[in-house]
């Protein structure tokens, strides 16, 4: 199951980008996941005849990623991907941005309030200065 963004199927990386907010719905029963991921991870890679590791950006499972819920991953568990809508509803180019849209969408839509969410808690730091 791909990522659908603005109604087309989104299967490369858009330049500038580092991340997206998502939505994932459950379709047998409605329930719903706002989340963020990033494009990339940062991992430590062991260089040969050195003594440091050398950090090097790799692109993350973002392809393939469903959420961090356990609830959420329980009924993907339980129905089958196929069960699931997975949308990005924005696209980001700062880590602050990504943080800072999906907080204002879990506030928004509620996600906290009402049972009709996997989502459990909200946590943000945010700098105005960061956003763009």
């Amino acid at each position: 199951m791909t990522w659908i963004y603005e109604k087309e199927p989104l299967t490369e990386i858009p330049e500038g980008m580092i991340g997206f907010v998502y939505m994932i719905t459950n379709t047998t029963n409605g329930r719903k996941y706002i989340g963020k991921k990033w494009f990339w991870s940062s991992r430590k890679k062991k260089i040969k005849g050195k003594k440091r590791a050398k950090r090097v950006k790799l692109e993350s499972d973002w392809k393939t990623y469903y959420g961090s819920s356990e609830e959420l991953c329980a009924d993907l568990e339980k129905h089958g991907e196929d069960k699931f809508k997975r949308e990005i509803l924005i696209l980001c180019s700062t880590k602050s941005e990504a943080t800072y849209h999906e907080a204002r969408l879990q506030f928004e839509y509620k996600v906290l309030e009402t049972d009709g969410w996997y989502n459990k808690w909200i946590f943000c730091r945010i700098r105005k200065s960061n956003l763009s």
